[in-house]
């Protein structure tokens, strides 16, 4: 799986961040999510994309 975001659409909602820690987090400054892991392992894949697909701005793509 490969993993990329899209600062521009993230509306620093955090929902990813709840539900792949180990993949996702946020600058402190203004909350836009910050990849951690752009390849994650296959036990993350399930939580990946469900963050992509609960992201309120589009901005997770998995693949």
């Amino acid at each position: 799986m490969r993993v990329t975001v899209d600062e521009g659409k993230c509306c620093g909602a955090g929902q990813c961040v709840l539900i792949a820690p180990d993949v996702f987090d946020q600058r402190d400054d203004d909350g836009i999510v910050v990849l951690l892991e752009a390849e994650p392992a296959e036990h993350l894949h399930t939580a990946v994309r469900e963050a992509a697909a609960v992201c309120p701005g589009g901005a997770i793509e998995a693949s």
